[in-house]
Formats: C-alpha cells, sequence, structure tokens
C-alpha cells in the first residue's frame, strides 16, 4: 500500500530531514504540500491546508511541521477531512489539545502520530536494553547548544507556547522517558527568562522516582563551541553515556554502539506501521515534564537576548 501524503510547513526541519525521509521511502508518495512561506518542488502546492484539504481529496496522511502553537487547527481540520496525521515535536502547545487530538482520532478511526525523533537515534534502543539490565544510581542530562546557530532569527519559539530551551531539551526527555525503567517526576526547576522573552533560554531540573532515583537535568541555550548533548547514567554495571544527541554510546569510556543518524527514515517507518495496524501512537511523558518544569518551576530573569 501507497500511502498518498501532504506535508504542512515548509521550512527548514522539512527540507533537511522529511523530505528526503518520504522520498526515499516506498510506503509514501508525497502528492501536495501547505506553507505561507515555502513550496516544494514538482507536487502542488497552497497556502493554506484548509484549501489543500479539499482541492485534493486523494491526500490519505498529512505530516504537520508548522511551529507548535499553530498546529491544533490544523491537525484538526485534518483528522475532520479523514486524514492520518503525523506531528512533529513537540506535538503540541498544550497537553489539552494533543488529547483532544487523540481522541477525535480514535472516534474518526484514524491513526495519530506524536512524534519524538530522537527516540529513534541510533543508541537509544541499546541504552534501553543496558539500563534494563543494570542496577541505576543516579542519572544526570546535560543538554546545551547555541541557540544563534540551530535557531536564528527564529522570533516563534521565544514566544509564549514556543519553548524556547525546552525545545531542543524535549528531545532529552522523549529519550529520558524510554530508557529509563521507572517513571520520572520533577521535584524542583529552576528557568531562566531572559527579560525581553516569553520563553526560557536555561533550565536546571530535578526529578526523583518511586525509587528515589537522583536525577538531574541542565538545559542551556548559550552554550558556544563544542555542542552537548549528553545523558551519563551511574550503574553497577560502570558509567553509561549516551552522547551526542543518542547516536553513541559507551560504558567507562568504551565504545558500545555507534550508527549513522537515520531518526527520520524511522519515523516515517513508523508512521507507516501504526496506520497498517489502524492504530495511534501518542505519548506525552515528555510534554508532561514540560508542562510540569512550567507549573513547578521557579523563574529567573536573566540579561535581554538579541539575534
Amino acid at each position: 500500500m501507497t500511502i498518498n501524503l501532504a506535508i504542512v510547513g515548509v521550512g527548514k526541519i522539512v527540507r533537511d530531514q522529511h523530505l528526503p525521509a518520504i522520498a526515499a521511502d516506498p510506503a509514501y508518495r508525497l502528492v501536495a504540500a501547505a506553507s505561507r512561506n515555502g513550496t516544494v518542488e514538482g507536487i502542488d502546492n497552497y497556502t493554506s491546508i484548509e484549501a489543500m484539504l479539499s482541492q485534493k481529496p486523494e491526500i490519505e496522511a498529512v505530516s504537520l511541521c508548522m511551529p507548535p502553537q499553530y498546529r491544533y487547527a490544523s491537525a484538526h481540520a485534518a483528522l475532520s477531512a479523514g486524514k492520518h496525521v503525523f506531528l512533529e515535536k513537540p506535538p503540541g502547545a498544550t497537553l489539552s489539545e494533543v488529547a483532544a487530538l487523540e481522541t477525535l482520532a480514535a472516534e474518526k478511526g484514524l491513526s495519530l502520530f506524536a512524534s519524538w525523533h530522537s527516540r529513534y537515534a541510533p543508541a537509544v534502543e541499546a541504552a534501553r536494553d543496558f539500563l534494563s539490565r543494570t542496577r541505576l544510581h543516579s542519572v544526570r542530562v546535560v543538554w546545551k547548544e547555541d541557540v544563534r546557530h540551530w535557531h536564528p532569527n527564529q522570533a516563534w519559539i521565544w514566544a509564549a507556547g514556543g519553548l524556547g530551551v525546552f525545545d531542543p531539551g524535549i528531545n532529552a526527555l522523549s529519550i529520558v522517558t524510554h530508557i529509563l525503567p521507572e517513571a520520572l517526576f520533577i521535584t524542583e526547576a529552576t528557568l531562566e527568562f531572559p527579560e525581553n522573552r516569553d520563553a526560557p533560554i536555561a533550565a536546571s531540573m530535578r526529578f526523583s522516582s518511586a525509587s528515589n532515583l537522583d536525577a538531574t537535568a541542565e538545559f542551556d541555550w548559550r552554550q558556544t563551541g563544542k555542542q552537548s548533548w549528553d545523558i551519563i547514567a551511574a550503574t553497577e554495571a560502570g558509567e553509561m553515556v549516551l552522547s551526542e544527541g543518542g547516536a553513541k554510546l559507551s560504558v567507562d569510556g568504551k565504545s558500545v554502539h555507534e550508527e549513522p543518524e537515520a531518526e527520520y527514515p524511522a519515523l516515517y517507518r513508523r508512521f507507516a506501521e501504526i496506520i497498517a495496524a489502524g492504530r495511534s501512537d501518542v505519548d506525552l511523558a515528555p510534554l508532561r515534564h514540560v508542562a510540569d518544569a512550567f507549573m513547578l518551576g521557579r523563574r529567573k530573569f536573566v540579561d535581554a537576548f538579541h539575534d
């Protein structure tokens, strides 16, 4: 079965990741795109999802890649029109709207996919397997990068609902919630807001669990030079380091697992699988942690940030 797919929101992530993954997957035929600012060569392009859905009835599934603050209305329109929906991360601006979309998908008998691309990084499953076979003492997450390099002049990410540093930080949370053998919950947090922005530039969090696991996370968008995307776990079997955003795994300094990145091809394979199975995949654990950090966290104002 070939799925007639459309994509909404043609920006950098679509050009860098989605379009190559779709083109390489025989399960899909890309038939249309909708975007206010971009087009995809060789297919029909529209300036709104409403126009696309009304004029292109053969569409069977839609990938939504616009900023999360604007995603609910498009997802609701696509599901209401009988289309399966792929949500870029984070799946929405609030937990409530994604829960409502999950209910609508179930009512319509459609598949809804809340995608977490970092869970599909090449060494993540190896890390999960390692932690399942040993006793865990502590976990430390260090996720620090240069916002000017990765999100230059993207005003939406600093607006309310844009998540700020949690946009990359939620990638770390998506891995942690997948690989740890028990659930975590936030006990304290500090969020640093530039005085001229509505979203944080840095965050520190402490977590616990039913077994009182010691876990911390440090997110920061002000890092220059080498970028840090690491999850460090102290265990009875040695120190496990899942580095480079999940691309490499080492134990006590010795490499255990390393493969080329293939996150988005894996996401689209998963989307095709759940469509074929007639079900959804909507894990909101990473987004719940972000919501908890905003709800529980202490706010600290820091110097203004300018691109």
